[in-house]
């Protein structure tokens, strides 16, 4: 008889189900814990993250004996699928995260237990860090709107995990608050709204009108760079500059040559190349 296998031990890689890594500098608990619960429970193993039923009881006849086989045997199954999540919770932790919850001989349930104990404790002064994060969020400080308005999210997300979740209306005016001076007309444009837009729909505003100033600037680039090269081009000497110095040329050699001395009278159109004599006239 073939033997099915647990769904759970199919998978092979947890990092394609579970992208985000759990760490306490960012305290992204309440995104991983539901991707993590999801997973679980897509793959049969969710009772995992729960209390262990106790075990059955000791056994008194023969039948109840290959009741105990049976229990031994689902045990053992049990305990290879507990490691199996235990692995997943350990494989999307940060090291200090690992180092914090791993112990001999713990569960999944335990260790799940751990982390959640860790991120849900002292939450009025958790709930107060994430609410300045929350206040003093500012475009200014992100490469793109795409990363800011993530940011927003992922802060409204933790208050929400401690027990102060942030409505639409306190996210969006957050997020045209701390809006830079190039995006003021779109945020004037989403402030005027009644009711405010969803949050989703003004990130999708701010990302178009992103890219449009993006746009923008890199035509202005190419305008200037065409500029420039035209500007540091050299000049061509112009034709009328050529015939007038040509004709300045031949003016020079005409007065050089043109002219001769002698009791003979001027010597007009005599040759560059033919030169006085150095001997006198003679008189016959």
């Amino acid at each position: 008889m073939e033997t099915k296998l647990h769904p759970a031990v199919t998978v092979s890689n947890i990092k394609t189900s579970i992208p985000v890594t759990l760490e306490i500098e960012t305290g992204h608990w309440s995104t991983w814990s539901e991707l993590f619960k999801l997973h679980c429970k897509a793959f049969q193993v969710y009772d995992h993250l729960l209390p262990r039923s106790p075990p059955a009881a000791n056994p008194s006849t023969d039948k109840d004996k290959d009741k105990t086989t049976e229990t031994s045997i689902a045990n053992e199954v049990w305990e290879r699928l507990d490691s199996i999540v235990l692995q997943w919770i350990y494989r999307t932790n940060s090291q200090d995260l690992v180092h914090t919850i791993i112990k001999p001989g713990t569960t999944a349930h335990q260790a799940w237990t751990t982390l959640e104990n860790l991120f849900q404790d002292n939450k009025s002064s958790r709930a107060l860090q994430l609410h300045h994060r929350f206040n003093t969020t500012r475009l200014e400080n992100f490469a793109n709107v795409s990363a800011y308005c993530q940011e927003l999210k992922v802060i409204s997300d933790q208050l929400a995990s401690v027990g102060h979740p942030v409505d639409n209306d306190a996210l969006v005016l957050q997020l045209i608050a701390g809006l830079t001076e190039q995006y003021e007309g779109i945020g004037t444009m989403l402030q005027s709204q009644d009711p405010l837009s969803p949050f989703a729909t003004a990130r999708s505003k701010l990302c178009i009108v992103e890219l449009h100033k993006q746009e923008q600037a890199l035509h202005a680039a190419k305008v200037a760079g065409t500029a420039l090269q035209t500007s540091t081009r050299p000049a061509s000497s112009s034709p009328a500059a050529d015939s007038t110095s040509s004709a300045d040329r031949g003016r020079g050699r005409g007065r050089s040559y043109g002219r001769c001395r002698g009791r003979h009278g001027s010597c007009k159109g005599r040759s560059p190349y033919s030169w006085p004599s150095p001997y006198p006239p003679y008189n016959y």
